[in-house]
């Protein structure tokens, strides 16, 4: 939009959207040219954060199915980032582990993902940076439980 023309919130909110997805791929593009996918990377955050955990409740963790994870943690066990072991608590289930090779990966796909963030929004300049720290702080506290239930205003027509 130039000068004079007035963007709808509909019209930012997707704006948003597109550009959020775009800076994640940009992101995970980054992070796999240095050897971890952003996806892999949250799973081995979780574990370094953690620990030894159960399959279901890294999962849970992630907001993933179980299935999904299951087949990210085969990978990750494959190219030997995790171990898996019997839980001594329930032979049913696995404990999943970060391996020492896991560790070294997770360091530099979390460098790379940082280099990326900082070439994108260290190009901006401390002001517009924080300019933008201020409005994702207002975007955050519209979508808080208080705020309006705005779920379904895509299908609405702006005012």
């Amino acid at each position: 939009m130039t000068g004079g023309d007035q963007m709808s919130p509909t019209d930012v909110g997707l704006r948003y959207l597109s550009l959020g997805y775009r800076l994640r791929r940009v992101v995970d593009d980054g992070m796999s040219a240095g050897g971890l996918s952003l996806a892999r990377t949250k799973v081995l955050q979780v574990l370094d954060r953690r620990g030894s955990v159960r399959q279901a409740v890294l999962a849970e963790e992630l907001g993933h199915a179980p299935r999904s994870v299951t087949q990210s943690v085969e990978a990750l066990e494959r190219e030997g980032l995790v171990e898996r072991t019997p839980d001594p608590d329930d032979g049913r289930s696995k404990l999943v582990t970060l391996t020492p090779a896991g560790a070294k990966a997770l360091a530099a796909g979390t460098a790379a993902g940082e280099h990326v963030l900082r070439e994108i929004f260290g190009a901006m300049g401390d002001d517009r940076l924080a300019d933008l720290d201020g409005l994702l702080d207002a975007i955050e506290a519209a979508m808080s439980p208080t705020a309006p239930d705005t779920r379904n205003s895509l299908s609405r027509k702006p005012r």
